[in-house]
């Protein structure tokens, strides 16, 4: 799923005290200058719907791909400046790249954190599971724990998750930009961007795409949460850094690791989507996080 969530708040990403520089910031410390200095990209593949990395390690990270920030005529000079540099990616010091987490193009900041995320795999396999997190089988909704009577605010058009909550006749709504996402009968649940603060402030449970950390917002909807609220957020983008989203009151991160890169972006050449990799190339994983 990819989708265009809400712009509340929205701002310039900058090299500050967002959660993405946090992230950024702790993970290259946690590297080592070892690492940072000679890592570098050896495969780049920025597919339909997700961009992959290689780094030279052999160890694979994942990213939505911002599909709508595609220019519809990238062969012209202007539009041309709103993707990666191809021919120019493989052989960049990884680290280096992270530096386009902080460019205003979409795609750009996609590439850097799908490197971010190779970076951050190669530290679970080089020192284990990150200190504050602990990993549950199963999908991050379920991590969750959503009891009767929680009221339920979904940062994008998760259609499995709205199935379930209708199921369950659980008070939910959506906060979705692009309304075409939304099936008539689920308009109902549809959220109107004016009222987006209230209803985050209102929600026990916040579950939100991991694609705002490409478009900048997830930092503005975090903040909205109340004290005690439960939030979770979810996607192959998601970091799987636990420490700056739990100072942000995140409770779950639901990201992914790759366990075989090459099959990975062999698929993701060809316009693979999740359907296509996950339970094979691609693992679910649900960090619970202690604020």
């Amino acid at each position: 799923m990819l989708t265009t969530a809400t712009r509340l708040d929205a701002a310039p990403i900058t090299q500050g005290e967002t959660l993405l520089a946090e992230l950024h910031a702790e993970v290259v410390a946690a590297l080592g200058s070892e690492l940072a200095q000679t890592l570098r990209i050896e495969r780049a593949v920025l597919g339909v719907f997700f961009t992959g990395v290689k780094l030279s390690n052999g160890v694979g990270g994942l990213c939505a791909t911002p599909i709508k920030s595609v220019p519809e005529a990238v062969c012209c000079p202007s539009s041309a400046l709103a993707m990666p540099v191809p021919g120019k990616i493989a052989g960049r010091n990884a680290v280096q790249l992270l530096q386009d987490l902080y460019r205003p193009q979409d795609l750009r900041r996609a590439l850097a954190i799908a490197t971010l995320n190779a970076l951050v795999e190669t530290l679970w396999l080089r020192d284990g599971l990150p200190q504050g997190a602990r990993v549950q089988a199963g999908d991050a909704f379920d991590a969750l724990g959503i009891a009767p009577g929680h009221r339920v605010v979904l940062v994008g058009a998760f259609v499995p998750y709205m199935r379930e909550l209708r199921k369950r006749g659980q008070s939910f709504g959506v906060l979705e930009l692009d309304l075409s996402t939304l099936r008539p009968d689920e308009r109902v649940f549809h959220i109107p961007q004016e009222r987006a603060a209230q209803a985050i402030a209102e929600a026990d449970v916040l579950i939100t795409t991991g694609t705002t950390l490409i478009n900048g917002t997830l930092d503005g909807l975090l903040q909205h949460l109340r004290p005690g609220a439960q939030a979770a957020v979810v996607g192959p983008t998601a970091t799987l850094w636990p420490a700056p989203f739990a100072r942000r009151g995140t409770t779950v991160v639901g990201g992914t690791r790759v366990t075989d890169v090459d099959a990975l972006l062999d698929l993701l050449s060809e316009g693979g989507s999740g359907y296509h990799f996950f339970g094979k190339s691609v693992e679910r994983v649900s960090l619970c996080v202690n604020p």
